[in-house]
């Protein structure tokens, strides 16, 4: 079963849309339907699934490969980090190679879902340079 979250948010003084496009390997290959007229890419990391960030790191190179993904920004935002076996940020983006990205603005932003930590400030960085792009 694939389920798809779309929601219209306003965000300090930006209008968004939100495709919540989950990541079960089954629906990945689905994800290019969403690509076209992306100004920016919001890439959540579980932070203490120290197990999967290879595959974090392989689909996010795959996806910002894609011609229609050349000018999103990305945000990655290092989830659960108020669990004690999170990694940090530094370590997270070495892990991801988010250093080996040229081709896009991209920041990491340490969060935690759960008591809201870290992701507004994540995607004002996000909405700025979206901004500072136009």
């Amino acid at each position: 079963m694939c389920v798809l979250h779309v929601s219209h948010k306003t965000f300090s003084i930006y209008s968004v849309t939100v495709w919540d496009v989950g990541g079960q390997g089954k629906i990945r290959p689905l994800w290019r339907h969403y690509y076209q007229g992306t100004d920016g890419l919001v890439f959540v990391v579980d932070s203490s699934d120290t197990g999967r960030f290879e595959e974090a790191a392989q689909e996010l190179h795959r996806l910002l490969a894609c011609d229609e993904m050349r000018s999103a920004k990305v945000l990655v935002l290092g989830n659960k980090q108020d669990l004690p076996n999170s990694v940090s940020v530094r370590e997270l983006a070495d892990k991801l190679n988010l250093r080996s990205l040229r081709t896009h603005e991209w920041y990491i932003q340490a969060c935690s879902a759960t008591t809201g930590t870290g992701v507004y400030e994540g995607l004002d960085r996000l909405a700025g340079a979206i901004n500072n792009a136009k």
